[in-house]
């Protein structure tokens, strides 16, 4: 597997991914595995009613940005694997966007690069978000939005 990337919808699972961590070379030196699962959130930041989330991304450089953020992070002290992936497509409510996991020697190594990958990921990687929701006065409106 590959251990960061954009993926089609559906192509990948939260179970899949766990496989691939704890098959890892070094994973017997790992004793904690952190896990971001991101997901699409039914209000908007201006507390509009949210109906789907529609995905793209410029897919050569986000699986490029995202490879070099885990490359970057996986070098860290007590750090073991670090892997991020993000689905693209239509997404609705309470659906799974992103996977990011970080497998450290200790509980205190893995938290903290788990944060700055799902920040870094956030700012660097070309991904793009539709929102689908419903205005203040009910009318159906859509808006990329980034976030």
């Amino acid at each position: 597997m590959v251990h960061a990337g954009v993926h089609k919808k559906g192509t990948i699972s939260l179970s899949t991914l766990l496989e691939s961590v704890k098959s890892g070379g070094n994973f017997r030196k790992a004793g904690a595995i952190g896990i971001f699962i991101g997901v699409v959130r039914g209000e908007s930041a201006k507390g509009q009613v949210v109906k789907k989330l529609e995905l793209e991304a410029y897919e050569e450089k986000a699986n490029e940005v995202l490879r070099d953020i885990c490359k970057d992070l996986s070098s860290k002290e007590g750090v073991i694997d670090v892997q991020i992936h993000h689905l693209l497509g239509e997404f609705d409510i309470g659906e799974d966007l992103v996977y990011v996991t970080v497998a450290g020697a200790h509980r205190h190594d893995m938290f903290p690069v788990l944060q700055e990958a799902v920040e870094r990921y956030k700012k660097e990687a070309p991904i793009f978000k539709k929102e689908y929701a419903i205005g203040e006065k009910g009318e159906a409106k859509s808006s990329w939005i980034s976030e």
